[in-house]
């Protein structure tokens, strides 16, 4: 499929919710037909009640994660979220990246969240499972007025995504980061640009993500990059410049991640990687298959992120002299909860 990452739909592991028929509430397509888009995005209302996400997996940093999106259009092809897509019914597959439910309602839910007294304020992450910067975003704006609520009430948030739309809200983020509120991490799984838009079809290029870091560093914000996902055979070696070139953007901090493709995604990979790297394809899988105790997902906590055995421990050694070289990771960035206030609850109470 021409701009597309899946080259197929899977089946669903829960048949019983397959949806035969679009919703009713089907919001619009935003996308003119073109011929070289043979699969059209559909965007739908997802109407939820709540906004936060809890985080039960003590292998992350944060507890609690604000999605404004299920489902990606970038279409990275290793995502480990494709699978929950299929909770709603459609596939990990095409599905995944052509059904995009939208929540319009997503900033009144947070500031809802934060006007209650149960609320304690702490560190947000905004995406964590599907990326709050994916194209829908330039025009529905949701993740921009979330980041409006979270300067309103001073409760600090962290940015993750591989899309360099981010720049349009450098005027928020900038006042964020003037409080101690805020940290951004762009993701690079690539520098090559030929592969990234095989691998993640929809997304910015490597070099616009680049240009990401160094605005963003040049308004004090303060910036990481996620090598993510790190995929053994294909893009390990790539580590030292990818860092490199992040920190000579101004990035100030590093982390990475290995590739894990927990149930439809392990299909949906192989697929692909024989479909466009045919002669590289074995080598990687048995790469992938040395770090996973000779399975291609592992989804043990303490595992499942880094891998195990000595092809991960050379890939963990490679990306911390990385980083030491390059002078990352040399503070600890801490975020501010002291600023968080509750004015306009309060006055309303006096009233």
């Amino acid at each position: 499929m021409t701009g597309r990452g899946a080259g197929f739909n899977p089946p669903n592991r829960f048949e019983e919710l397959k949806v035969e028929k679009a919703p009713d509430d089907l919001a619009q397509y935003f996308e003119d037909r073109d011929p070289e888009h043979n699969v059209l995005t559909k965007f739908y209302i997802d109407h939820t009640k709540s906004i936060l996400a809890k985080n039960e997996s003590p292998d992350l940093g944060f507890t609690y994660s604000l999605n404004p999106y299920r489902g990606c259009e970038h279409g990275c092809i290793y995502c480990y979220a494709r699978p929950t897509h299929e909770y709603l019914g459609f596939s990990a597959g095409l599905d995944f990246e052509t059904k995009i439910m939208v929540k319009p309602d997503a900033a009144v839910l947070l500031e809802k969240q934060f006007r209650s007294e149960a609320w304690q304020p702490q560190v947000v992450l905004l995406s964590g499972n599907t990326d709050c910067y994916q194209p829908i975003e330039r025009k529905l704006g949701i993740t921009r007025k979330c980041l409006q609520i979270f300067l309103k009430y001073r409760n600090p948030v962290s940015v993750i995504t591989k899309n360099a739309l981010i720049e349009r809200d450098v005027d928020i983020l900038r006042e964020l980061a003037l409080l101690d509120l805020v940290f951004v991490i762009i993701t690079i799984t690539t520098l090559d640009p030929v592969l990234a838009r095989r691998m993640e079809p929809r997304t910015t290029t490597p070099a616009e993500r680049l240009d990401a870091i160094e605005r963003l560093a040049a308004n004090n914000i303060p910036t990481g990059v996620n090598i993510g996902p790190v995929i053994p055979g294909l893009t390990d070696v790539e580590i030292p410049t990818i860092v490199s070139c992040a920190a000579e953007r101004g990035a100030r901090y590093a982390s990475f991640t290995l590739v894990r493709l927990p149930m439809a995604v392990k299909d949906l990979f192989v697929e692909w990687l024989e479909r466009t790297l045919p002669d590289r394809a074995p080598r990687i899988l048995n790469r992938i298959r040395s770090v996973r105790e000779g399975q291609l997902t592992c989804s043990e906590f303490g595992k499942r992120l880094k891998g195990e055995g000595k092809i991960a421990d050379v890939i963990d050694q490679l990306f911390q002299s990385s980083c030491r070289q390059f002078r990352l990771n040399q503070q600890k960035l801490t975020l501010s909860t002291e600023q968080f206030r509750r004015e306009d609850t309060l006055q309303m109470k006096i009233l």
